[in-house]
């Protein structure tokens, strides 16, 4: 079965967002953005499998599927994907128990340990 996951041209093109137009702020945090995507001590393909991981945790379906287009043009394979697809949904469902875990001790008065 072939890949229905497309390769995006340009991923990197720079566009003004909403938020940059006519707002110091908003330049700010874009020049932020735009460092952080710059490759550092961390390469481009995991920079963006942690910002798919963190989009999907987030629930930003449109994020999520920005960074899936371009892990996969930064090299990434479908497992690679994936796995950072699952690593980030063990967390946040671990994330969800400890809360619940803090939420049931508070209001039921009983201390369930780790």
């Amino acid at each position: 079965m072939a890949s229905s996951i497309q390769t995006p041209v340009q991923p990197d093109v720079q566009t003004t967002r909403w938020y940059a137009k006519n707002s110091s702020l908003g330049e700010a945090y874009q020049k932020f953005a735009d460092t952080c995507n710059e490759e550092t001590i961390l390469d481009k393909k995991t920079k963006e499998l942690l910002q798919l991981a963190l989009a999907s945790v987030f629930r930003c379906s449109h994020c999520t599927e920005s960074h899936i287009k371009k892990a996969i043009a930064a090299g990434a394979s479908k497992q690679e994907i994936s796995e950072a697809l699952i690593i980030s949904a063990q967390q946040a469902a671990g994330t969800q128990l400890s809360w619940n875990r803090d939420v049931f001790e508070k209001y039921l008065g009983e201390k369930t340990g780790l």
